[in-house]
């Protein structure tokens, strides 16, 4: 099967309609695509198992990600695409043995918490420093449903320090937001 952006974007249409559930798996695609190119890994194949790793939590949020699971299986994605899509929720279970398992493991969260902090600052993505993003890691009460422990421990997992990993996703995520843009798109908008 050849993995494309431009079927998976249809496919997670289709199961998707929230724009902030959209915009959380557009965020995760670009950290997974910095990471790949970080990586040496395949960017498209990479950014695709970020966009599509949510596909089943709005219409399936008790079977999450079971469901998106099956529906990969059925498109023919790869097993280790579909295995770090089932290891990077940790009620499975599923020890994430590949890289790209543990990148999105270790991203999934980050990604939203990043985007959090630029929808706070008035100069948005510009200027955004690893320090600030570990400040506010420290406040509690901004983006309280961001686990931290999972942050913390998804970093270690993929054996990255954490202000790297940090770095790593503002760098993707600042990066992916323009080219996002020339698409009618954003992270932020």
């Amino acid at each position: 099967m050849e993995i494309t952006r431009e079927k998976a974007f249809e496919l997670l249409k289709e199961y998707v309609k929230s724009e902030s559930l959209i915009k959380h798996c557009l965020a995760v695609e670009a950290s997974m695509r910095g990471y790949a190119k970080k990586f040496g890994e395949d960017v498209e194949t990479w950014g695709v198992c970020g966009l599509l790793h949510d596909i089943d939590f709005e219409q399936y949020p008790e079977e999450h990600p079971l469901k998106g699971v099956e529906i990969l299986k059925e498109k023919g994605y790869p097993e280790d695409f579909v295995m770090a899509v089932k290891g990077h929720a940790d009620r499975t279970g599923t020890p994430r043995e590949t890289l790209m398992a543990k990148t999105l493991y270790a991203i999934d969260e980050l990604s939203s918490f990043v985007i959090a902090c630029v929808l706070v600052r008035p100069t948005k993505f510009e200027g955004l420093k690893v320090k600030s993003v570990k400040k506010k890691l420290k406040d509690k009460a901004f983006a309280k449903a961001v686990d931290r422990g999972q942050i913390k421990k998804s970093a270690e997992e993929l054996g990255v320090e954490l202000s790297e990993h940090i770095q790593t996703v503002i760098n993707a995520l600042t990066e992916r937001e323009e080219e996002l843009k020339k698409e009618g798109l954003s992270l932020i908008d």
